[in-house]
C-alpha cells in the first residue's frame, strides 16, 4: 500500500489571529494560499478546496483560489472537494476546470458531489424538489463532456446540446475527476456505472462501517463493466504538537460549527463525551503526529482505499495553528503513516 496519495481538504473556513479577532474573507483565502504552498513545500500529494455558500467559510469558488494556488506550487493536485454540479452549469465546471488544468500543467482534479448543504440551490434559482434529478442529468452531461468530442444530449435541467464542441481541451485528453458520496448505495451504484473514482465523505462514527460501500463499488464496476479505481475516503482532524494540545484547541472551535449546523439540521448540542468517543473510536484523526498517523494508517488498511484527505481544520482554529497542522502533517505524519502501511 505504499502507493497510496495523501490529501488536504479545506471549506476555508474563516480563522482567528494569535489575538482571537477573526481574519476578514480575503485574508482567510490568502491563508488557504499559504498552507497550499507549505503543503507543497512538504510532499502533500493533493489540496482540496470546497465549496460552500455559508458566513463561516470563504471560499464559493474553489477553481478561482486553486488558480492562484497553482501559481505558486509545482507539484501538490489541486482539487475541489466538493464542487455542488447540482446548482452549477457541467459545461462551465468542465471549462472552469480545464482552464485549471491548463494553468497548472495537468494538476487539476475535479470531486463532484450534490453537496452536504442546500445554500447554493436557492442562491442559483434551483428548486430543491429536484434535488435527485438535477445531479443525475448533470453528471450524465459531464460524463460525455470528459470525452472531449462534440456533445450532444438533452435533459430537463438545461438546454440540449447538439454537436457542442467545448473548449478548452486539456493537455491530456483527460480531466482527473472523481464522485464525492456521503453515504447512499445509489450514489455508489452511479459513480460504477460512469467509471469514475469515488470519494467517501466519512465524517462521523466507525469508518468500518463504509466497507460495505467500496465493496459494493467495485462490485458494481464488475457487473457494469466499467473501471473500479482506488478509493479515496475524507475525514476531519487536526494536528498538533501532542494530543491535548489538538484537542484544547480543536473542541471549543469545532463545538461552535458543529451546533451551529447542528441546530439547522435537528441534532442536539455536541457533548464533550461524544466528541472524546468520535477521537477514541470514530472519524475525527486529532491529536499529536504519533496519534493521528496509526489512527490513518488503520482506517486505509480497513478499508482497502488509496487516499487519504484529512480536512484538516473546523471553525476558527487560529491562523499560525493551522498552519503548525499542516506542517506536522506534511512533515510528521506522512512518513509515519506511510511506515506503518508498509509494516
Amino acid at each position: 500500500m505504499s502507493d497510496i496519495t495523501f490529501g488536504l481538504d479545506t471549506f476555508g473556513d474563516v480563522p482567528e489571529d494569535d489575538n482571537g479577532n477573526l481574519l476578514s474573507y480575503g485574508a482567510a483565502i490568502r491563508q488557504v494560499v499559504d498552507e497550499a504552498v507549505l503543503a507543497d513545500e512538504l510532499g502533500v500529494d493533493v489540496i482540496a478546496l470546497g465549496e460552500h455558500h455559508r458566513p463561516e467559510y470563504a471560499i464559493s469558488s474553489p477553481e478561482t483560489v486553486l488558480a492562484g494556488i497553482a501559481g505558486r506550487t509545482k507539484n501538490i493536485r489541486l482539487a475541489s472537494g466538493v464542487t455542488v454540479l447540482s446548482s452549477d452549469d457541467p459545461v462551465r465546471v468542465f471549462q472552469r476546470f480545464a482552464t485549471l488544468d491548463g494553468l497548472s500543467n495537468g494538476r487539476a482534479e475535479v470531486i463532484l458531489g450534490r453537496g452536504s448543504f442546500t445554500e447554493s440551490f436557492p442562491l442559483f434559482g434551483y428548486d430543491m424538489a429536484d434535488y435527485d434529478v438535477l445531479f443525475e442529468e448533470k453528471i450524465e452531461l459531464f460524463a460525455e463532456l470528459l470525452k472531449e468530442k462534440p456533445v450532444t444530449w438533452s435533459g430537463t435541467t438545461r438546454a440540449a446540446l447538439t454537436d457542442a464542441d467545448v473548449f478548452p481541451k486539456t493537455d491530456s485528453g483527460h480531466l482527473s475527476t472523481w464522485v464525492g458520496v456521503g453515504g447512499s448505495p445509489q450514489s455508489v451504484v452511479r459513480t460504477a456505472r460512469y467509471g469514475l473514482p469515488l470519494m467517501l465523505a466519512i465524517i462521523g462514527g466507525s469508518p468500518d462501517r463504509f466497507a460495505p460501500y467500496v465493496d459494493l463499488y467495485r462490485r458494481a464496476a464488475d457487473q457494469l463493466g466499467t473501471v473500479a479505481h482506488p478509493v479515496g475516503m475524507h475525514s476531519p482532524g487536526f494536528v498538533a504538537d501532542t494530543d491535548e494540545e489538538a484537542k484544547e484547541v480543536f473542541y471549543p472551535r469545532y463545538k461552535v460549527m458543529r451546533d451551529r449546523i447542528g441546530k439547522l439540521r435537528g441534532w442536539p448540542p455536541l457533548r464533550k463525551q461524544e466528541f472524546d468517543h468520535e477521537v477514541e473510536h470514530g472519524s475525527l484523526y486529532i491529536g499529536s503526529p504519533e496519534t493521528v498517523a496509526r489512527k490513518m494508517a488503520k482506517a486505509i488498511k480497513t478499508l482497502g482505499v488509496g487516499r487519504f484527505d484529512l480536512i484538516y481544520v473546523a471553525g476558527s482554529t487560529p491562523a499560525s495553528a493551522r498552519l503548525r497542522a499542516v506542517e506536522l502533517f506534511g512533515s510528521k505524519v506522512l512518513p509515519m503513516t506511510r511506515d506503518l502501511l508498509a509494516a
